[in-house]
């Protein structure tokens, strides 16, 4: 079924409850743990994603819940709620307001309708399918990219790669720099350098190793801005990806992104084992 504006509205209010969970904690005591995976949580984001998690429970009990603290739902529809309350645990913890809240849709395993809230700064984009991405309720739209070189490339960072995916991360920033290493790569950012790239400041982000809560979100935002999401095959990105992402703000350039990251265009395929989610 068609995303509704009640659907927009509720999601809305996930954003509006999580992130008056989130405030009070931020530059404050947030009770810093480690993941069994070597990422961190706090006592914001689990508070967050519980606060999330009791709108849904009594306003779409039917439908299913993914998200990163406290895992997965079944639900009745063929909808999921896809939660990630703060994408960018790391930054929240050293007081840097570049993380964000990930509140997604996934219709039969294609999101549909994303949230990326970032609560200190009050910036919220909204993406659903077939529609205008807009930021803080205005629309915005990717920028054009007239070739490789000189576009501009951002991650969170490539320590959180798996080995072999390094390679062709910097194969691409190496295309794009030029030979000139002064105009490397941006990092740190998580799910933030997606909300830059829809409103036109970033031409691409390339990311490994994600996790459907990492991702969900980021793709009716930065398609409704005119962009790209696909995985690093060139496949579109649904709830069965394996977590290889490229956010391209101009799909012009699409092809040459995955010819420099591959070495040759049409390779066979970035084929690799189920990843770990880091801590977006």
């Amino acid at each position: 079924m068609p995303v509704t504006q009640a659907d927009i509205d509720l999601a809305h209010r996930l954003a509006d409850a999580a992130g008056a969970v989130i405030r009070p904690y931020f530059r404050r005591e947030f009770g810093l743990e480690i993941k069994d995976d070597r990422s961190p949580v706090t006592l914001a984001d689990r508070e967050a994603e519980t606060a999330m998690r009791r709108l849904l429970d009594a306003e779409r009990s039917g439908d299913g819940v993914i998200g990163e603290e406290h895992g997965e739902k079944l639900g009745v529809t063929n909808r999921k709620w896809v939660l990630d309350p703060i994408d960018g645990t790391r930054s929240f913890t050293v007081g840097r307001a570049i993380f964000g809240t990930l509140i997604a849709l996934v219709e039969d395993g294609w999101p549909v309708l994303g949230i990326i809230d970032q609560p200190i700064q009050r910036e919220r984009w909204v993406g659903v399918a077939g529609r205008p991405t807009t930021f803080n309720g205005v629309p915005v739209r990717t920028r054009a990219c007239a070739a490789l070189e000189g576009a501009i490339v951002a991650t969170t960072s490539p320590h959180l790669f798996d080995e072999g995916d390094v390679q062709p991360f910097l194969a691409l920033v190496a295309a794009v720099s030029g030979g000139k290493p002064r105009q490397g790569p941006v990092y740190g950012g998580d799910c933030y350098n997606y909300g830059l790239l829809a409103s036109g400041h970033l031409d691409i982000v390339c990311e490994s190793g994600l996790q459907l809560y990492d991702f969900a979100a980021l793709v009716p935002i930065v398609e409704g801005a005119g962009g790209r999401m696909c995985d690093w095959n060139g496949e579109p990105l649904t709830a069965a990806s394996e977590g290889h992402v490229l956010a391209i703000g101009d799909p012009a350039r699409m092809d040459e992104v995955l010819e420099a990251m591959h070495g040759v265009l049409g390779h066979e395929g970035h084929d690799h084992e189920g990843h770990d989610g880091h801590d977006h």
